[in-house]
């Protein structure tokens, strides 16, 4: 789990006073990783705590973070500082803190970022860092992987050292997201609450965390009554509580066939969730077709056509990303899951989007 966090609207600019305790030297640097749709908007970068060394990187998130990425990242940091840095800072969407979660991870640990793609791979603790997150709904926030796109599969590297140690919600930071990225965003943390309340891996403790946000999206989505500031300081606990609810339980057939579009179409996160989720009543009745009403409610007219024109071994390439994610499988079905998830049944899923 997080071991830190603060909430509150201005709590962004406490940064400075929570990190400075944890820089090691003056020649230690805080890597800021940071969206780049922020580049020229003073309103946040004025507020970044730069000093000595430190050094800001703006990432563009307009595609779903690489391994390659993450060795590029890692061996620009390592050639332009000598002393190792004292703390990676990600401040953005779930592209940038998985990036930030990754890019902490491997100046620790050697070798290249797809070695690490798995479960309990990381065996040296990260250093220090920090998520800030400025849009809500993934939960890369508070989750325990760092979900990457390598040359051979999309997985996450899922390991106890991978979660921040200090995290920052400031509800304010999400002011500017537009309405469709808001929506596609919050239905991810919607998804993670369908799929972890629906699935076989479900317990007290992920049950409960799980409830709340769907709880919690509910409101945002559904009801007309709640003010913008409301609907911002809900949202981002909603992928709070979304997060922790998968974190100790999975997350499910929407997840798994979305890696598969993101692999091969670089088909970002979100939206991928939506245009599978779209199709899965056989899965989860109840949780599309209100999604089916929010959707509606919200005039989102989702993507079509996705795979239209894939040939055979395109559509073999997802299906072979979609099966290798066994948990996901066994949450959502059971162990034996291989029975009822045959090849042609995932086409016929990706044959529909």
């Amino acid at each position: 789990m997080v071991s830190r966090v603060v909430f509150g609207r201005g709590s962004f600019n406490q940064l400075g006073d929570i990190i400075s305790p944890k820089r090691k030297n003056i020649k230690a640097p805080f890597i800021f990783l940071v969206d780049d749709v922020f580049k020229g908007n003073s309103w946040l970068t004025s507020r970044i705590p730069l000093a000595y060394n430190d050094q800001l990187l703006y990432i563009s998130a307009d595609e779903e973070p690489k391994t390659s990425q993450v060795d590029e990242l890692v061996e620009q940091i390592i050639l332009n500082h000598k002393d190792r840095p004292s703390g990676i800072i990600g401040i953005g969407g779930g592209t940038i803190l998985d990036l930030a979660k990754a890019v902490a991870i491997l100046l620790t640990n050697e070798g290249e970022a797809k070695n690490y793609q798995g479960w309990d791979l990381v065996k040296t603790p990260a250093i220090y860092h920090v998520g800030v997150p400025t849009i809500s709904g993934t939960g890369a926030e508070v989750s325990r992987t760092t979900v990457l796109t390598g040359p051979q599969k999309k997985l996450g590297i899922n390991s106890d050292y991978t979660p921040f140690d200090q995290v920052i919600l400031d509800p304010e930071l999400t002011k500017d997201v537009p309405k469709d990225q808001w929506f596609y965003t919050g239905m991810d943390c919607y998804i993670h609450c369908i799929e972890s309340l629906n699935g076989t891996y479900l317990n007290a403790f992920s049950q409960s965390y799980g409830e709340k946000a769907y709880q919690l999206c509910l409101e945002i989505f559904m009801e007309d009554n709640l003010s913008v500031e409301d609907s911002q300081d809900k949202l981002m606990m909603a992928s709070w509580h979304g997060g922790m609810s998968i974190a100790y339980s999975q997350v499910g057939v929407a997840h798994a066939l979305s890696y598969g579009l993101s692999y091969l179409l670089g088909t970002k996160h979100g939206i991928g969730n939506c245009v599978v989720f779209d199709h899965l009543e056989e899965f989860y009745p109840d949780g599309v077709k209100l999604f089916k009403q929010m959707k509606k409610k919200h005039q989102i007219h989702l993507p079509q056509g996705l795979c239209a024109h894939l040939s055979d071994e395109e559509f073999d390439i997802m299906i072979d990303v979609a099966l290798g994610l066994e948990p996901l499988w066994i949450n959502a079905v059971g162990k034996n899951w291989k029975q009822v998830i045959t090849r042609d049944k995932l086409k016929g899923l990706y044959q529909k989007m």
